[in-house]
């Protein structure tokens, strides 16, 4: 399995499609195309959440605002998971959590030993064949046929591939997702990401709502629920979300309206 994660909406996955197949049978899983554009934090953090729930795959990650510039391309090794993607940070959150045994090793991609990357059909060629076809859409000429590459290689035999050079896994760029501070009755954090629910997923961690009914944000009292139908249709609550994290919701409604927040803003909750 081949999974493909990215922030390009449609249809540039079709086409990093067309070029794994051209190389590998590998079932092709799409995890989502429209994280928001350009944001390494809440794809590092979606991915952190999702991917652990695959079984075993290479995963190929394309959210890449540096693309074209000296960033490198990197495959990480994550137990018996292959992450391919920029080395930006995206990759790094959730690659503890796929090696169940700890391990991690890196690869940087040289990306003129790949290949090039052609049109599938005889009747057309682009005119740019040696190496890398564009500066800005890494994503086909680089990510999808090193993942392809990968994937057909396996796992044992990643340093076969004369594309990949091993690097020091703590050499390459990190993405470290904010931690709340928890002192007693009062959490102080921010809100991480807004899922498409209008959702505020915070880092405070939901052990912070253990034993109660309501908490103080922003100097509003807001009742604590088990579900969002623990108030009324249109009404406030706090939560804790499948993520294990607090969350600011509207029972059927936004919750990042209702609090008046966005990604990255400040939060504080205090216990009454």
């Amino acid at each position: 399995m081949i999974t493909l994660a990215s922030d390009f909406g449609t249809p540039y996955p079709a086409a990093m499609k067309g070029v794994i197949l051209q190389r590998t049978d590998a079932r092709l899983v799409d995890v989502a195309h429209d994280f928001p554009r350009q944001d390494v934090r809440a794809a590092a953090f979606w991915l952190r959440e999702v991917l652990p729930y695959y079984p075993p795959a290479t995963h190929l990650v394309v959210v890449d605002p540096g693309v074209g510039t000296d960033r490198d391309a990197l495959v990480v090794r994550a137990g018996e998971h292959v992450l391919v993607g920029p080395d930006n940070g995206v990759l790094r959150p959730v690659a503890p959590r796929l090696a169940s045994d700890g391990a991690l090793e890196a690869y940087v991609v040289d990306e003129t030993e790949i290949g090039s990357v052609v049109p599938a059909s005889t009747g057309w060629t682009p005119e740019t064949t040696d190496g890398p076809a564009s500066n800005t859409f890494h994503g086909r000429d680089v990510f999808a046929p090193t993942a392809a590459d990968v994937h057909e290689t396996g796992l044992e035999d990643l340093d076969s591939l004369e594309s990949l050079s091993p690097v020091d896994v703590e050499a390459t760029v990190d993405c470290e997702l904010p931690a709340a501070t928890v002192d007693g009755d009062r959490a102080t954090g921010e809100v991480l990401v807004v899922d498409d629910f209008g959702n505020a997923i915070t880092n405070v961690p939901g052990s912070f709502l253990e034993g109660r009914e309501q908490v103080d944000v922003g100097g509003e009292t807001v009742p604590v629920g088990d579900t969002f139908a623990a108030v009324s249709v249109g009404e406030r609550l706090v939560t804790v979300g499948s993520h294990s994290y607090v969350e600011l919701d509207v029972n059927q409604g936004r919750g990042d309206e209702a609090f008046g927040l966005e990604v990255g803003d400040g939060v504080v909750l205090e216990g009454t």
